[in-house]
């Protein structure tokens, strides 16, 4: 629930009565705007701590005691309607089941448009569509009759608008193009929103962004831009990656350039600049027992060993406090970002988010202190799996605070308020005399009989009712039955999804240290370590994605989080692909690799999109989804795949540049590429080794005409699943992300954290 400005409740009745004597303007002038939004807000009735403790509560019912306030509203909507597309109409009004009914038909009747109601699947007759639409507490699938809007006309949706501060529309000029590009069914058009506004919104909400445009302090020259140019990159850091709002994010990734710098460039600059920083650098000892580059290359002729070997010592405190420490910091904004999209504070409320963090980041760094300073256990510092591991376990810190919080609180517990007596009637423990709760009544509505009441064996008696044997209620001494919450269990699936999430951390590492530490490879081992890969990645992804569901009540039932997730094992799966290349010696193997790459995607994705694939799907109990709600989850899929794709070779090709020709070329042997010119390439495009015969040209390169092709394969799918299925996979992303806000940050820091794992997992540690 958005915040609401405090208002006096015992005013709130003299407002409103004072509100029936006025008339609207008939004026569409800002000012009237403005007016209309003051009477409207002085008209609410604020009840603090209602349903709940800790809810201020704002009644909106004053605005329809009374035809004037009511006259008040539609003017308001309507002046805000028209400020949208330069004061054009829309067509239709859709109203959201059944917030968007209040509203709606005034409004539509105030415009001259029709109404069209968005309901709940089973609730309309006739053909209808489907789609998936964003609700104040969650997601949920909507149904609209498929001639309820026609090819070509204006829409607007409305949902809940006093409520929540906001309504949502689609501009003439958007409609049309989208129309007219897609021709798409009237709902799919309903589910990419370009344009948003606000009538009395919370304070700070979308209301506020014209004064960073027409902000007038009087200020001229330098002095003045350079104000103006602070609010306005103030503005955008916070609607966009601290306090995401469905209108800037939706603006931001309207266009294919702005949506390429969000979410590929800008990932892969941090990621890049993070194994840039240079690392105080010391020379090896002479007994170290590793043959050193000047050694090598005289003796025999090939390049410094691949698989592992330090070549310089670095320095132990720049490692853990710069290197290590940015490392867990992304680790712990990612964790937190989940946690937002899960809409669950893993912090204690007493000591709030910034001192929680700190503790966790201090304890990360200062637990590998006396581990490094001890000779008994100074060798695990010289291993990655060693601080991937303990990574792991800084990631599962708040996990573990946020199942302590809630075990704290009685979470787990049967219900957080009692249920009436008329509700207990219908649940067990009216019946055998259980309460209902662990802090309710005392009273039990009845008390359980002993088992000795029904001995046949027993002589018959006549027992006073005022005998105190009998007035004190035996109690037999069992175990209460305490069953647990489904928002309890929806927490447990939320931390199985993360664990494994973290899990691939650990197994990615594994994988590499495996590989790096067994060159050279031929080239059927290598694809066999490929494809192993793939399809431990794709196993731990279709679980996590069963776990997270895509509708609610369906284990956590979260799209965003299932959005999140993918991301991240698209991600995984794709840097340590990426890492692969810079061991391939032929152009041949990199033929191999790409042809079996784009084939696979060419062929699977239409097929995986296909009725009959979804039908077989249904028939063996793994999809239970409507058909329209399964292109969906199919266009999400291939998107993030492409996102993945890109922001990964950016990050590749950047970093064997920074890394090659940088400071930590050595910190970074494998990235090196330094070998003997006297080396011959394979003509055969033989065995993936240890860097023999292919160069950095080659490598960087041939990467790049992988990339090209990559992207050309991408763009073929598109085009199938939209001349096939008329899937827009752009589409439905950007209505995502302007949906859900916080995807935009969130996909950003794991992408981050997912790249800095790759450059992590190659990094020599061997300390000063």
């Amino acid at each position: 629930m958005t915040a609401t400005p405090q208002i006096p409740q015992q005013q709130s009745v003299d407002n409103a009565s004072r509100l029936e004597s006025q008339s609207t303007a008939a004026t569409s002038s800002p000012s009237e705007l403005a007016s209309t939004k003051i009477s409207l807000r002085a008209a609410l009735r604020q009840f603090p701590d209602f349903p709940i403790p800790g809810i201020d509560f704002v009644d909106i019912l004053p605005l329809f005691a009374s035809p004037s306030i009511h006259e008040t509203l539609i003017r308001s909507l309507e002046l805000q309607v028209l400020a949208i597309d330069g004061g054009r109409k829309p067509d239709v009004v859709v109203g959201l089941d059944a917030r968007g009914f209040l509203f709606g038909p005034s409004l539509a009747l105030r415009l001259g448009a029709g109404f069209a109601p968005v309901r709940k699947p089973g609730k309309l007759p006739g053909p209808t569509v489907e789609a998936a639409f964003e609700k104040e507490y969650g997601k949920d699938f909507f149904q609209i009759q498929s001639d309820a809007v026609k090819p070509g006309q204006t829409v607007l949706v409305v949902d809940d608008i006093i409520a929540t501060g906001r309504f949502r529309a689609v501009p003439l000029d958007t409609a049309r193009r989208e129309q007219t590009r897609r021709n798409r069914n009237s709902l799919s058009l309903l589910g990419s929103v370009y344009g948003y506004g606000a009538i009395f919104g919370a304070e700070g909400e979308d209301g506020d962004e014209r004064d960073y445009f027409n902000h007038d302090d009087g200020e001229e020259g330098e002095d003045g831009c350079l104000r103006r140019w602070v609010l306005w990159f103030g503005r955008n850091v916070r609607d966009l990656w601290i306090e995401p709002r469905q209108g800037a994010v939706a603006r931001a990734v309207d266009k294919w350039w702005s949506r390429w710098w969000l979410l590929m460039v800008w990932p892969a600059i941090f990621a890049v600049a993070w194994c840039a920083i240079p690392f105080p650098q010391y020379p090896l000892p002479y007994n170290y027992g590793v043959v050193t580059k000047d050694t090598i290359r005289g003796s025999e002729g090939h390049k410094i060993p691949g698989h592992g070997e330090a070549r310089v010592e670095v320095n132990f405190w720049f490692f853990l406090f710069v290197y290590y420490g940015f490392y867990n910091i992304t680790a712990l904004m990612w964790i937190t970002k989940v946690f937002n999209i899960y809409s669950l504070n893993w912090w204690p409320q007493s000591l709030g988010f910034p001192i929680t963090v700190s503790i966790i980041a201090a304890i990360s760094v200062a637990v590998p202190i006396p581990i490094y300073y001890f000779p008994e256990t100074n060798w695990l510092t010289t291993h990655n799996t060693s601080w991937i591991c303990w990574t792991f376990f800084t990631m599962a810190m708040p996990l573990f605070i946020a199942f302590g919080i809630l075990l704290n609180h009685e979470r787990h517990l049967g219900l957080r308020h009692s249920l009436s007596e008329t509700q207990r009637i219908f649940t067990s423990s009216w019946w055998t005399g259980e309460t209902d709760t662990i802090n309710a009544r005392d009273r039990l509505r009845r008390p359980p009989i002993p088992q000795t009441a029904f001995n046949p064996d027993d002589p018959l008696e006549v027992v006073l009712a005022a005998e105190p044997a009998h007035t004190h209620r035996q109690r037999p001494l069992t175990l209460k039955k305490r069953w647990i919450p489904a928002s309890f269990v929806r927490f447990i699936w939320f931390c199985a999804a993360v664990f494994i999430a973290m899990l691939v951390y650990v197994l990615g590492e594994a994988y590499a240290e495996t590989y790096l530490r067994t060159l050279p490879h031929s080239t059927i081992e290598t694809i066999v370590y490929v494809y192993s890969w793939v399809i431990t990645v794709h196993l731990l992804d279709a679980l996590t994605g069963w776990i997270l569901g895509g509708k609610e009540g369906e284990r956590v039932g979260s799209y965003p989080l299932g959005w999140v997730f993918k991301l991240y094992f698209s991600i995984t799966y794709q840097t340590y692909v990426r890492a692969l290349y810079a061991r391939l010696r032929s152009p041949q193997q990199f033929i191999l690799l790409q042809a079996l790459s784009s084939t696979f995607l060419i062929i699977l994705a239409p097929l995986m999109i296909s009725s009959p694939f979804h039908y077989v799907l249904g028939i063996l109990s793994i999809n239970n989804q409507s058909y329209s709600s399964y292109k969906k989850f199919c266009s999400r899929n291939i998107f993030l795949r492409g996102l993945a794709e890109n922001v990964s070779m950016i990050t590749f090709l950047g970093s064997i540049l920074v890394l090659h020709y940088g400071k930590n070329k050595d910190v970074y042997p494998y990235f090196a590429f330094d070998q003997d010119t006297s080396t011959e390439p394979p003509s055969d495009g033989g065995g993936f080794g240890n860097g023999e015969g292919y160069d950095f040209g080659l490598t960087f390169y041939a990467s790049m005409v992988t990339w090209a092709c990559e992207i050309v394969a991408a763009w073929i799918v598109r085009r199938i699943l939209w001349f096939g299925w008329k899937s827009d996979v752009t589409g439905e992303a950007k209505a995502d992300l302007a949906t859900w806000p916080e995807l935009l940050p969130t996909g950003v820091v794991v992408m981050v954290h997912v790249l800095q794992n790759m450059l992590f997992s190659i990094v020599r540690l061997r300390f000063h």
